[in-house]
């Protein structure tokens, strides 16, 4: 196995896995029709078209055919074929999914296929020599997928599955499966009582609930904190506007199908926000601008809404109306270096604050299809590559994935179960100055046009809020903690007592709750760690006596005896350091 993994690299085994997995299905269920198999992060799919559904018991049958074929080592062959021969081929198969693929590949392009055993399939490869190369895999779960994404299209039946090296790394990633289903942030949601999603509001919209509007309450005030210290303006623009704004910013073209069927109000007709650019340019031409003026740095927390399918939705990660911590920059062209830079150092900050330190950087480049000029291009391509360099991050090349607009910066952030999340993004645009004739008054006293950079440090926040829950399991930092302390009398009489010290923890900023149930104290500090509230301080007539705290950590399970001034001491540093971004 040593050998393969040096002979194979991982894409190549998973989607090997994918061909040897379609085989199987092919050989138990031949009625099946097959589409395609790629591989994604962490293991691979493939899509069928049949029309019972699959089911657990399948998906075991399916796996068990896999270790059969697997151990035979059959040989993958590779073949090219004319065009026609290929349409032929796959024709006789009745495969016609694979004949719709052929159809829309160049002619001039080779059309190559894979073998084995009896099961031929139509890839562009690369794969692994035999199917005995392939030993560490399993199948996780289906789900429903429509054909090329579009639901015009059939509905098909899209098989998970994961592959790796050895059963030491397999073992290692079902461990973190697990793990990740418990950190699950729509089930710590509702645990922990933070959001939730009803039919009466409707799917993709999210109801905050008082802990976790505390909690977001806490990342907004932290951030408009951080913007105003580093030249920021915070701006707030309406949730609705007329269509012909739209049209103007070319939304109405690009992103239509993501746009709320227009409102008539008054005989004219408004559209929900899928954007809040459009917003801000309004504010800029509000006044005259001068070069002394810029840059200009409006941010806004701006609810935005877009029409998500429902098969997509996805608790606080793919939702219909959602919040960016937005910012756009208004700047010179001798300016976008130093001031994508400072964006990327803002960025890094804030995100080591919230307990991220390792990132995977992206940096996209002109598209095939796009707006500006090639200087422009140029200019705004080495302005991020310059930031990028003076912050020290390492990053890859995406070629020809910029928005048509102008290129961008794309930062994933890595969590405690090493899985990365998309959040950051910084983008150059030449498209939007253009379209809405924005002007500024340069040194040499004629209108010049702006250069406008789009910026999001989390994303949005139902998103970033849904990465910290997984991140954290639920148990926050004490800095973001809903409740920081909770008090746990023992008996009625304590309540003074609690009643005094909830009072002075109040006073000083803390958030603390009092569990005055007539409970045993077992059951009372086990419902607390459930709620994984930072500290538990339980209060009995000793500590009434001595005017102390007996004080427990959610994760430990020793109590210890501090006077008020020391506790309050304890939490303020701890706080103080978290907001810092320190360990």
């Amino acid at each position: 196995m040593a050998e393969d993994k040096k002979k194979y690299d991982l894409d190549t085994l998973r989607h090997s896995a994918a061909h040897l997995m379609a085989q199987a299905v092919k050989q138990l269920f031949p009625e099946t029709l097959v589409t395609i198999g790629p591989v994604i992060e962490d293991g691979f799919y493939y899509d069928f078209e049949r029309a019972q559904p699959f089911v657990p018991e399948d998906l075991e049958k399916i796996e068990a055919r896999m270790r059969e074929l697997a151990k035979t080592d059959l040989p993958i062959e590779r073949k090219e074929l004319p065009r026609e021969e290929a349409l032929a081929m796959f024709g006789g198969m009745g495969e016609t999914f694979k004949t719709e693929i052929i159809e829309g590949i160049d002619s001039k392009d080779p059309i190559s296929t894979y073998t084995q055993g009896e099961f031929t399939d139509l890839c562009r490869g690369p794969h692994v020599h035999s199917t005995g190369a392939i030993k560490s895999f399993k199948l996780l779960h289906t789900s429903a997928a429509y054909w090329r994404g579009d639901e015009r299209n059939p509905i098909l039946q899209r098989i998970y599955g994961t592959a790796w090296h050895n059963d030491k790394e397999l073992k290692a990633y079902l461990l973190r499966l697990e793990e990740a289903k418990k950190r699950d942030h729509r089930k710590l949601g509702k645990e922990l009582d933070l959001f939730s999603v009803t039919d009466e509001i409707g799917p993709g919209l999210i109801l905050w609930h008082p802990k976790g509007a505390r909690v977001r309450g806490l990342i907004e005030d932290f951030w408009k904190q951080e913007h105003y210290k580093h030249g920021y303006e915070m701006v707030y623009s309406p949730h609705a506007a007329k269509v012909d704004l739209w049209k103007t910013s070319g939304h109405m073209d690009f992103y239509k199908d993501n746009i709320f069927s227009p409102m008539d109000i008054e005989g004219k007709e408004y559209v929900m926000k899928p954007m809040n650019c459009p917003f801000h340019i309004q504010i800029f031409q509000s006044h005259l601008r001068s070069y002394r003026d810029l840059p200009l740095r409006f941010g806004e927390f701006g609810t935005v809404y877009r029409y998500e399918r429902s098969g997509v939705l996805h608790g606080l990660l793919r939702v219909r109306g959602f919040t960016q911590d937005d910012a756009h920059l208004f700047c010179r062209p001798s300016q976008i270096q130093e001031e994508i830079a400072k964006v990327l150092d803002l960025i890094l900050f804030i995100l080591r604050a919230f307990g991220f330190s390792e990132y995977k950087v992206y940096l996209s480049t002109r598209p095939g299809k796009s707006v500006g000029s090639d200087g422009d291009w140029e200019t705004a391509t080495e302005a991020l590559k310059y930031a990028l360099e003076k912050t020290g991050l390492e990053y890859e090349v995406d070629p020809g994935e910029g928005v048509f607009y102008g290129p961008k910066i794309d930062i994933k952030i890595k969590d405690s179960l090493n899985r990365y999340w998309q959040v950051s993004t910084v983008q150059v645009d030449f498209n939007l100055p253009q379209r809405f004739d924005i002007s500024y008054i340069e040194e040499d006293g004629q209108r010049h046009q702006p250069i406008m950079i789009h910026r999001a440090l989390m994303g949005s926040l139902e998103r970033f809020f849904g990465c910290l829950i997984e991140h954290y399991g639920g148990a926050f930092p004490l800095w973001l903690a809903p409740t920081q302390v909770i008090l746990l009398p023992i008996t009625d009489s304590q309540h003074p007592y609690v009643e005094e010290v909830a009072g002075q923890l109040a006073a000083a900023g803390i958030r603390v709750e009092k569990d005055l149930r007539n409970e045993k104290i077992g059951f009372k500090i086990r419902e607390a760690q459930l709620q994984k509230i930072p500290f538990m301080v339980v209060l009995g007539d000793k500590e009434v006596e001595s005017r102390t705290l007996a004080v427990r950590k959610r994760r430990s399970k020793e109590t210890r005896t501090v006077d008020m001034d020391a506790f309050l001491g304890e939490l303020t540093q701890e706080i103080r350091d978290k907001t810092l971004g320190n360990d």
